[in-house]
């Protein structure tokens, strides 16, 4: 099959954004994200609500992302959705808005894995960003998933570690709410962590054998570790909240690092491409970064606006689905627990 001129339109709505993107080929022409801020004043995602949002969403979403992308939908070659995993109400909006539109357009459907695609975004082609060769190890790091991948090829995939309890996210966003910061803490934690002193307080890293994580242990350390202090001193998240922070963060991208190191001798491979919202994190960029000069690694950090939940990465898996002729059939289903 050529490859001279395919459109591939992506929709994700897995959790709380409502995402459209159209691909020409390998190169992104638009990558449009509406989200849903009503969240923030709940602590987390509410599920019943990100489903009506999706609803109000999409048609706009989509919408945009065809005018940006300057081309009309009778020039799209086919329809790639979010299959699965993710939150069950939101895949839904997704999933039938998905094959409405291919069934109406009369072109193909494609079903993406959620969690493949975080991987695959890697391949997007973009200015100045390297693409990894197979094999290479993936770690997906976001607020529901945290796993290490050996990626054989595009859909040879196999899971290799994961968390027993807790995502790495989970772990930040838990942390921020003990310490009263809003949601999602990460990025607060983050920027916050750069001001701080790594190494203020100790936290004891879980010990959990092979590649698998938890992070349940440390959230629970944590809580401890700010009821104690605070007793003392009613002031101590006041006077110490950088400190705090770059210790949770140092904590954090310390369990990260040891399981690579692990994987890599363990598999024999240094090649590290990490995707998911967590990876935006700048500390885990710049500790992966010092891999390269510590342990002889070749890392592959996404350009930003494809770490969280986005359609483009959607849109690049559609592409290469396309390519393999792999389409889904109209009586597909939306899947919460779809495995890579």
């Amino acid at each position: 099959m050529t490859s001279q001129n395919i459109y591939i339109l992506g929709i994700e709505s897995s959790c709380d954004d409502t995402a459209a993107s159209v691909i020409h080929n390998g190169s992104i022409l638009s990558n449009v994200v509406a989200n849903q801020k009503i969240h923030e004043e709940y602590g987390g995602v509410v599920p019943e609500l990100a489903s009506r949002a999706h609803q109000q969403n999409i048609v706009p979403v989509v919408h945009q992302a065809l005018e940006k992308a300057g081309i009309t939908k009778e020039q799209l070659n086919a329809i790639a959705f979010t299959r699965g995993p993710g939150l069950m109400g939101s895949l839904l909006v997704g999933t039938s808005f998905a094959k409405s539109f291919a069934y109406g357009l009369n072109i193909p459907l494609i079903d993406v894995n959620h969690m493949q695609a975080h991987i695959l975004a890697h391949f997007i082609d973009e200015d100045g960003f390297e693409k990894p060769e197979f094999p290479f190890l993936a770690m997906t790091i976001s607020g529901g998933h945290t796993q290490i991948v050996k990626v054989n090829n595009y859909f040879d995939m196999d899971v290799i570690g994961e968390t027993i309890d807790d995502a790495v996210g989970e772990a930040y966003d838990k942390s921020g709410k003990i310490l009263g910061l809003g949601y999602p803490a990460g990025p607060e934690i983050d920027k916050r962590a750069q001001l701080g002193n790594p190494k203020a307080f100790k936290f004891t890293k879980p010990k959990v054998d092979g590649l698998d994580f938890s992070f349940s242990g440390l959230k629970t350390a944590i809580l401890y570790f700010i009821q104690r202090e605070s007793m003392k001193n009613p002031d101590f998240i006041k006077e110490n909240l950088n400190d705090i922070c770059a210790s949770i963060q140092y904590t954090i991208i310390g369990i990260l690092i040891d399981k690579l190191k692990v994987a890599t001798k363990q598999t024999g491979i240094n090649q590290i491409a990490i995707g998911g919202g967590v990876s935006a994190n700048s500390g885990i960029r710049k500790a992966l970064k010092d891999g390269e000069q510590k342990f002889g690694w070749k890392t592959y950090v996404p350009k930003f606006e494809f770490t969280t939940d986005n359609a483009a990465m959607i849109a690049i898996v559609g592409y290469l689905k396309y390519l393999e002729e792999d389409f889904a059939e109209q009586d597909i289903t939306a899947s919460a627990r779809l495995k890579i």
